[in-house]
């Protein structure tokens, strides 16, 4: 046996200091051939520092072979010595035989940066070198998977398949497709490519993919067992709980799809969307202290979440809370753009409240918004009558009724004012 092996034996069997003896006399006894194959397998052991020894020693004996200096900087890498992997890598000319791969390494060094415009300049640089190179296919394919250009990623994937490949460094391309898809918008192709990922590929996310993009089909029942069966098998993974409440509340089964927004909320109590969700649930049960539970504590995780605000201010609303409404929403007003829906809220809380001077400035504030909105034109047609503006309430009126000319109240309103 020689001392790589014997060092390789060692560390799986967990004796360091004998490996250490064994690592000593590989570097000084064992061939070259067998070193660099040490190296491989202590890079992939995750023996990083010791992977780097091997190749330095390596170096000094073969200066020219850049496919070292490849390593070298893939380990720097891996230690996030970017300075030291780019020095390495800069030794890499055009002509050298390891110049590609060299490209692929930098490559991963400027994703790990972010700086994704550097990295697809390495990556097509790579891709006009050797453009039927599977490794270079997939480092595109992964890139742009990344950075959400799934078009391209698409592109770049198909090359692998027509080169044979299914998977390729443990990735099952049909799913990398599926995901590509389903980000995409385009859900049927999407579920076509995630029901052929293998089972050994049948990762959570895909999983959770699959049951996200038949709900989005409409595949309910579909959707309900993938996820109801991923959550089984991975009671941690949070965002398959607001996506099976989802599938649950549009199939009307809300006891259930409250119960699972429990659940969910178990896993992941300050997701302020699935507290939101939790009360939409409930408003269709009835039970209006829970759902103020819910929504106080949506709003309270996410104060500025003005999608949240709006739906607790219409369950103060509801519940003619009118004082909590006015303070929830008034100090919205002050910011420099605000949604129209807040005036329009507030103005209703101010009516109620009589406070008719400042409900009438909140409704004019609403209005350019709300301006052919039948809802919005009749509550305003109830301001100015409560207030007796005749003059503002019979223009309003006539709007209304263009809208809803249907509206036998509205006419028969219509028709007393004309009288007079």
């Amino acid at each position: 046996m020689t001392y790589s092996e014997q060092m390789l034996d060692q560390l799986q069997a967990g004796q360091l200091e004998a490996a250490r003896s064994s690592f000593r006399q590989a570097l000084a006894k064992d061939d070259d051939e067998l070193l660099f194959s040490l190296g491989e397998e202590l890079y992939g052991l995750g023996f990083l520092q010791q992977a780097q020894r091997v190749y330095l020693t390596l170096l000094e004996r073969y200066p020219a072979e850049d496919e070292l200096r490849t390593n070298l900087a893939t380990i720097a890498i891996d230690e996030g010595h970017n300075d030291e992997a780019l020095s390495y890598l800069a030794q890499v000319k055009p002509d050298s035989p390891a110049y590609l791969e060299s490209l692929l390494v930098a490559a991963d060094l400027y994703q790990t940066e972010e700086e994704f415009e550097v990295t697809e300049q390495k990556l097509q640089e790579a891709y006009r070198i050797a453009p039927d190179e599977p490794a270079v296919e997939f480092a595109l394919g992964e890139f742009y998977f990344l950075i959400g250009h799934y078009d391209e990623a698409i592109r770049y994937y198909f090359e692998l398949i027509k080169h044979g490949y299914t998977d390729f460094a443990k990735v099952d391309i049909a799913g990398r497709l599926g995901m590509c898809y389903a980000q995409s918008g385009q859900f049927k192709q999407a579920l076509g490519y995630l029901q052929q990922v293998k089972p050994e590929y049948r990762t959570s996310d895909i999983r959770f993919q699959t049951g996200l993009t038949e709900l989005s089909l409409g595949q309910l029942d579909a959707a309900e067992k993938e996820l109801s069966e991923l959550i089984e098998d991975d009671d941690q993974y949070a965002s398959a709980y607001p996506a099976l409440a989802t599938a649950l509340t549009k199939q009307h089964k809300y006891q259930q799809a409250l119960k699972v927004a429990q659940e969910g909320l178990a896993v992941d109590q300050y997701n302020e969307q699935l507290y939101a969700q939790a009360a939409a649930i409930v408003s269709h049960l009835g039970n209006a202290k829970l759902m103020k539970k819910y929504l106080t504590k949506a709003h309270e995780l996410d104060p500025d979440n003005l999608t949240i605000t709006l739906q607790y201010s219409n369950f103060l609303l509801h519940q003619h809370d009118d004082k909590a409404n006015i303070a929830l929403l008034a100090p919205l007003t002050e910011e420099d753009e605000v949604d129209p829906q807040v005036y329009w809220n507030l103005a209703r809380s101010y009516q109620r409240t009589e406070e008719f001077a400042q409900a009438g400035k909140d409704y004019q504030a609403a209005a350019p918004a709300y301006a052919d909105n039948p809802t919005f034109l009749k509550e305003l047609v109830g301001y100015y009558q409560e207030t007796g503006q005749r003059e503002h309430l019979l223009p309003t009126l006539r709007h209304y009724l263009e809208l809803e000319p249907t509206d036998a109240e509205m006419q028969d309103l219509l028709a007393e004012y004309e009288e007079y």
